[in-house]
C-alpha cells in the first residue's frame, strides 16, 4: 500500500453512533422519534472502512483529543489540561516531515487561556461563540424563559443566556458553527492544494449542546410540542427536572442538530472530491465520545455514565482512492489512532516512541483482531468500562454494585447480569491492572460525596 500524501482529520464532538445511519440501520432508538439521517456521512462511508469498535480511553473533551494528537493513552495519566512542554503531538510530528499544518475550530476549549493544542500547526483559525465561549457580552435579546423550565437554577440560566446571547444574529444557516467551520475547511483546502503534503484538522464541536439546530431540522421533535424550547438539559437526574414531552423533544433537538451537521459535511465532502483529495489523502472521521440522552435516566456526559451510548463513536477511514471498503468489529482505542495515521503516511518507525498500537493490518484486511479489550473512564471519577466485543463491565464505586451487560443480546444495556455472570466481570476486570483506576480513599465515609462532585465538575 504506496504512502497517503494528505491527511484529513474531521473530529465532531458528541456524536452517538447509533444516530449515524450507517451504524443504526434504521432503528427506532427512541419511541416517537425517527432515526436520525446522515445521508452524507453514509455516501461517505461507503469508501470507507468503517470501525464498529474504536473507544475513547480517557474522557471527556481534551483528554480525548490528547490522545488522538499524541498516540498517548491520557487515562490513568491525566486529566483535563494543555499540552506539556514535552509532549509531541500530530502537527509537530508532520511538520517535521515537510507537511503544511491546518487548524480549524469551533471547539472553544482550545483557545482558553493556557491551552496550546494548536502548537505546531502553520495556520490555525477560531470560530467563536459555541456554548458558554464569553464571546458577545450584551445580554441576549430573546427571552430566557422561551428556553427554560421553572427547575432551571440560575447558573443554568446563566449559561444559555451566554449561548443566547452569542447566536442572537444567527439569520441564515451559514451563520450557524458547523457551517462556518465546514466552509472555512474548504477554503483552505482550495488554497493550499498546491503543497506537496497537507494536514488540515478540521473540529466540530457540533452536535455538543446547546442543541438549536436552524430551521428545517426540527422535523425530528413533536410539532404539537408547546412547552419551552430545552436546548440545554441538565445533568442529574430528567424526571426530576423535565417532563416526559420535554425529554423526548430535547432528544428529537440532538437529533435534528446531528442531522445538521451532516448537512454541512456534505458540501466538504463534495470538495474533497472536487479538489482531488480523495485520490490521494487519508482521511478520518470520528468524533470524542457520544451523549447521553437520558437513556439510563440523566442527560449529558458524567463520569457514572459509563454505556455505549456516551462511549460508542463513528469511526471511519477512507483510504486513497477508497481502497478496502467494508466493515470491522475490531476493537482499538484513540491512542491507536496517530501510530496508524504514521504508518500509513510511511512514517511509522516514530511510533515506537508511543503507547498506542497501529491497527495497520486490519485496515488491510490481514486481520479482525486488535485489542482483547478496551478500558474507558474519567481520570477524577470510579466509574470504569471495560468492554470487548460481546460484553461491558462497568466497575462502581465501592458503594455502588457492579454492572455487566451483554452487548449482542442487550445492546441498549438494560439488563445487569452481575450476579448471573460474574466469571465474566473477573475476566474483563483482569485485562487491566489497578494503575487504570481511581484510587479508593482509605476512610470510604463521604466517598460519594467525593465522587459526586467529581460527577459534578465534567458535566
Amino acid at each position: 500500500m504506496a504512502p497517503a500524501q494528505n491527511l484529513i482529520f474531521i473530529m465532531l464532538d458528541s456524536f452517538r453512533q447509533d444516530h449515524v445511519s450507517i451504524y443504526n440501520r434504521g432503528e427506532v432508538v427512541f419511541t416517537g422519534i425517527p432515526p436520525c439521517q446522515t445521508p452524507n456521512i453514509d455516501k461517505f462511508a461507503k469508501e470507507c472502512i468503517i470501525f464498529e469498535n474504536v473507544y475513547p480511553c480517557g474522557l471527556p473533551t481534551m483528554p480525548v483529543r490528547y490522545e488522538l494528537m499524541t498516540g498517548q493513552f491520557s487515562l490513568p495519566f491525566r486529566s483535563w489540561m494543555p499540552l506539556t512542554s514535552e509532549d509531541l503531538s500530530i502537527a509537530e510530528i508532520l511538520r517535521r516531515e515537510e507537511y503544511i499544518c491546518g487548524f480549524i475550530t469551533d471547539t472553544y476549549h482550545f483557545r482558553a487561556p493556557g491551552m496550546n493544542y494548536h502548537r505546531g500547526f502553520h495556520s490555525y483559525q477560531w470560530v467563536r461563540g459555541q456554548e458558554y465561549d464569553p464571546w458577545v457580552s450584551s445580554p441576549p435579546r430573546r427571552d430566557i424563559n422561551n428556553y427554560v423550565n421553572e427547575h432551571y437554577p440560575p447558573e443554568w440560566r446563566a449559561r444559555i443566556e451566554q449561548f443566547l446571547a452569542n447566536t442572537d444574529d444567527f439569520s441564515d444557516e451559514k451563520h450557524w458553527f458547523p457551517a462556518q467551520v465546514m466552509d472555512r475547511a474548504i477554503d483552505w483546502l482550495k488554497k493550499n492544494r498546491q503543497h506537496k503534503h497537507i494536514f488540515l484538522w478540521i473540529d466540530s464541536f457540533e452536535p455538543h449542546e446547546p442543541w438549536d439546530p436552524p430551521q428545517g431540522f426540527d422535523t425530528y421533535t413533536d410539532p404539537n410540542y408547546k412547552g419551552p424550547r430545552l436546548i440545554m438539559p441538565m445533568g442529574n437526574w430528567a424526571n426530576t427536572w423535565a417532563t416526559p414531552e420535554q425529554v423526548q423533544f430535547i432528544r428529537g433537538l440532538y437529533a435534528g442538530e446531528a442531522a445538521f451537521v451532516d448537512h454541512c459535511l456534505g458540501g466538504l465532502f463534495e470538495a474533497l472530491r472536487d479538489l482531488g483529495y480523495y485520490e490521494d489523502s487519508l482521511i478520518i472521521l470520528t468524533a470524542d465520545h457520544g451523549h447521553p440522552l437520558a437513556d439510563h435516566g440523566k442527560f449529558l456526559k458524567g463520569t457514572d455514565r459509563m454505556y455505549s451510548e456516551l462511549l460508542k463513536v463513528p469511526f471511519l477511514v477512507r483510504l486513497p482512492g477508497g481502497k478496502n471498503a467494508g466493515r470491522t468489529k475490531a476493537l482499538a482505542q484513540f491512542p491507536d489512532v496517530l501510530p496508524t495515521i504514521l504508518e500509513l503516511l510511511g512514517f511509522g518507525n516514530n511510533n515506537i516512541a508511543m503507547q498506542g498500537r497501529s491497527f495497520v493490518p486490519v485496515l488491510k484486511n490481514k486481520t479482525e483482531v486488535h485489542r482483547p479489550a478496551v478500558i474507558a473512564g474519567y481520570y477524577r471519577g470510579f466509574h470504569r468500562c471495560i468492554r470487548d466485543q460481546n460484553w461491558s463491565y462497568v466497575q462502581t464505586p465501592p458503594d455502588e454494585p457492579d454492572e455487566l451487560y451483554n452487548l449482542t443480546d442487550d445492546p441498549r444495556e438494560q439488563h445487569n447480569l452481575i450476579d448471573e455472570y460474574p466469571a465474566e466481570a473477573r475476566r474483563l476486570a483482569a485485562q487491566f491492572g489497578n494503575i487504570f483506576r481511581q484510587e479508593v480513599p482509605r476512610i470510604i465515609k463521604g466517598v460519594q460525596g467525593e465522587y459526586e462532585m467529581a460527577s459534578a465538575a465534567v458535566e
